[in-house]
C-alpha cells in the first residue's frame, strides 16, 4: 500500500532536487542491481536535516554504496562514516567517491553495522537508519547516547518498501498486535522501531510521507 496518490509521488517527484552527476551514475547503477536508494524526495530531506544542524559528523546504518551520504554532503555535513555489509556495494562506493572528490568526506566501513558503530564515538549530529528492519530499534537504542541534544535521528521504510502496511495502520491506530511470523520480521521492526521512539521521551519524532516514508527524530534530552 502507498500513502500517497499517484499524482502525489508525481509531484514530489516533480519538485525534488535534480541529482548531481554521481547521484545520476548511482541511480543508474540502482536500477542496474535492482537496488532500492532513498531517492531524491527523501534525499531533499536528508540535505535539509544537514543543513539545519549544521553537521559534522554523521553515522549511516546501512549505505550501499553511498547514495544517501551524497545527500549530507550536499547539505554541508563534513564527514559521513557509511557502513556497509557488502563488501562489493562498499568497493563501488569508494570508487564513486574517489572518482568524484569527495573520498576526503566518507568513511566506508565493511562489516555489522551494529559492530561498526560500537568503534565509534559520539556526538554525531545526525544518523540514518536503513539497514535489517528488525535491527532498526536496537540500532536506536545503541547510538542514541552518541547522538547530541538537537541532533536527528532519520529512519527509511516507514510507511513502503519490505513491510506491510496495513499492519502497521491497524497496530497504531486500534492497537492491532504486530505480526509475530518470521516473514513479517520486517513490518514488525518498523512497527517495534516506532513505537519506541514515540515513546521515548528524548526524542520527538515525525512520519514524512515522502519517498519510502521516513520518521525524523530530533533529540530533545
Amino acid at each position: 500500500m502507498d500513502v500517497l496518490t499517484d499524482a502525489g509521488r508525481r509531484f514530489l517527484a516533480a519538485t525534488a532536487p535534480e541529482h548531481t552527476p554521481v547521484q545520476a551514475e548511482m541511480a543508474d547503477l540502482a536500477d542496474e542491481w535492482g537496488f532500492p536508494i532513498i531517492g531524491p524526495e527523501s534525499g531533499a530531506v536528508l540535505r535539509l536535516l544537514a543543513r539545519l544542524t549544521d553537521a559534522s559528523r554523521v553515522f549511516e546504518f546501512g549505505s550501499g554504496f553511498g547514495y544517501s551520504a551524497t545527500w549530507f554532503l550536499r547539505g554541508g555535513a563534513d564527514g559521513v562514516v557509511c557502513t556497509e555489509f557488502d563488501a562489493d556495494e562498499a568497493e563501488r562506493g569508494v570508487a564513486f567517491a574517489a572518482d568524484h572528490g569527495y573520498a576526503d568526506s566518507v568513511t566506508f566501513e565493511v562489516g555489522d553495522a551494529m559492530e561498526t558503530v560500537e568503534r565509534y564515538d559520539g556526538p554525531f549530529d545526525v544518523v540514518l537508519i536503513d539497514h535489517q528492519k528488525g535491527r532498526y530499534a536496537d540500532a536506536y537504542r545503541t547510538v542514541l547516547p552518541k547522538v547530541r541534544s538537537g541532533g536527528v535521528i532519520v529512519a527509511d521504510n516507514i510507511t513502503r518498501g519490505p513491510i506491510d502496511f496495513d499492519d502497521l495502520v491497524a497496530h497504531f491506530e486500534a492497537g492491532e498486535p504486530l505480526p509475530d511470523s518470521a516473514v513479517d520480521e520486517e513490518t514488525r521492526g518498523i512497527g517495534e522501531y516506532l513505537g519506541t521512539v514515540r515513546s521515548d521521551d528524548a526524542v520527538e519524532t515525525a512520519v514524512l510521507p515522502v519517498g519510502s516514508g521516513i520518521a525524523v527524530s530530533t533529540v530533545v534530552r
